[in-house]
């Protein structure tokens, strides 16, 4: 059952009323989908190049982008960063969780782009599809660690519907910037998206120099009230374990929330089917790269990741009598791993084949060995030729530069002597 600690909103027939003769569009209930299309505008024709190791929008744009939203904010901050602009960070968290775009590598940048079979089902959506596909992507498969945030195991539902009960009937009133520290329950991006999808109104207050968004009351919204006492009704039959599972295997269940909804916006008939990766045939070409020195490798995809390794130590002249483990970043911006059987964790590199990643050329993955020493090859998958079945083993196509060495040279007068003495 949901958790004790949040107080179950009531649905009234009034609610129930309002449900029914609420419209959708484009600037309504809230501008959600006005704002979000700013945002895949933003990546046509050729993506963007993001910034950092955690791969946010750039600092550059954020401005421009800011002023283009429904609701621009007033800041004076000397640096401003993705965070500081709390709509955009919630649109940006809600286009990395819904599958629209792809992160691939080009030379040293990231760069997301828009997956154009994903937009050809996102452009059959009607408004109302597009609203409560939104709606069920961030309350049930977002995680804050798309945007460069800590994993939330329980996904940001529970959160939302703690704050909500915590909103007086009157009001939520903020006099000031200590007190507006408050809002850190459910973090500042996903206030600001409760008023892009229409939940509440908020009241900005004046801003201070080399401070940010000043929040200085907070309104709940009737449509608000309607849909929370809809999404409370539906959360307090809630299995936990089966929730975290879902999360776990990023399972939206937008389609159990969709028979529910469904009576009121009969609209709503389709959803944003992101189709399941399929194992992809040929030869994977990989660039690997370790320090300054790069090597090519050409793999069959029947292959597991085990042989994989052993095809990249052996290309660095490394041993293997290290554990290791591969991280990348899904579709959805979540960080999957793939380690070593010894680690007796689901999945490993023996069960995992190299078809059965779901990459793309431009996909990075890091090859974490040796966890004393902290090798990490970069490894990015330039290229998937089509199959061949005399190719049944890896291949070195080229090779750069000196590989790193190992372990560092040892001194035997003054380490092996030592030993030699004890």
């Amino acid at each position: 059952m949901f958790s004790p600690l949040i107080k179950s909103q009531p649905l009234t027939d009034a609610h129930k009323q309002l449900l029914h003769q609420q419209a959708i569009a484009e600037d309504s209930p809230g501008a959600i989908l006005h704002d979000f299309q700013i945002l895949l505008e933003l990546l046509q024709p050729n993506g963007i190049a993001l910034s950092g190791v955690k791969n946010l929008l750039p600092m550059r744009s954020l401005a421009d982008i800011n002023q283009k939203l429904s609701h621009p904010i007033d800041i004076k901050l000397s640096r401003p960063v993705l965070k500081s602009y709390p709509y955009i960070n919630g649109l940006y968290l809600l286009l990395r969780s819904s599958g629209l775009a792809l992160l691939a590598t080009q030379g040293k940048k990231q760069i997301l782009t828009l997956d154009p079979e994903a937009m050809r089902l996102w452009e059959t959506l009607n408004p109302t599809e597009r609203y409560f596909n939104l709606l069920g992507i961030w309350l049930q498969r977002a995680n804050p660690e798309a945007i460069g945030g800590y994993y939330e195991p329980l996904g940001i539902l529970t959160k939302i519907l703690l704050f909500w009960s915590r909103i007086p009937d009157k009001g939520a009133v903020y006099e000031n910037y200590q007190r507006q520290e408050d809002l850190r329950l459910p973090e500042l991006y996903n206030v600001a998206l409760l008023e892009l999808f229409g939940f509440i109104a908020i009241e900005r207050g004046k801003t201070e120099e080399g401070k940010g968004w000043r929040i200085k009351r907070i309104k709940r919204l009737p449509f608000g009230n309607a849909m929370m006492g809809l999404l409370s009704s539906l959360s307090s039959n809630f299995d936990f374990e089966k929730l975290m599972l879902s999360i776990e295997k990023n399972e939206p269940k937008i389609v159990e929330w969709q028979e529910a909804i469904q009576p009121y916006f009969p609209e709503w008939q389709n959803n944003l089917a992101i189709a399941e990766h399929e194992f992809q045939t040929g030869i994977f070409v990989f660039k690997v790269t370790l320090h300054k020195a790069w090597r090519r490798i050409a793999i069959p995809s029947q292959l597991s990741l085990d042989d994989l390794s052993y095809a990249i130590l052996n290309a660095f002249k490394f041993d293997s009598d290290h554990l290791y483990e591969y991280r990348y970043k899904d579709r959805f911006g979540l960080e999957a791993r793939v380690g070593h059987p010894y680690l007796e964790e689901s999945p490993s590199t023996d069960d995992v084949r190299i078809g059965d990643l779901p990459l793309h050329p431009g996909s990075t993955m890091i090859f974490h060995f040796d966890f004393g020493d902290d090798w990490e090859f970069q490894v990015v998958l330039e290229q998937v030729e089509p199959p061949n079945p005399k190719v049944k083993k890896s291949k070195i196509l080229e090779s750069h530069g000196k590989a790193p060495k190992q372990y560092p040279d040892w001194d035997e007068e003054d380490e092996w002597g030592k030993y030699a003495e004890d």
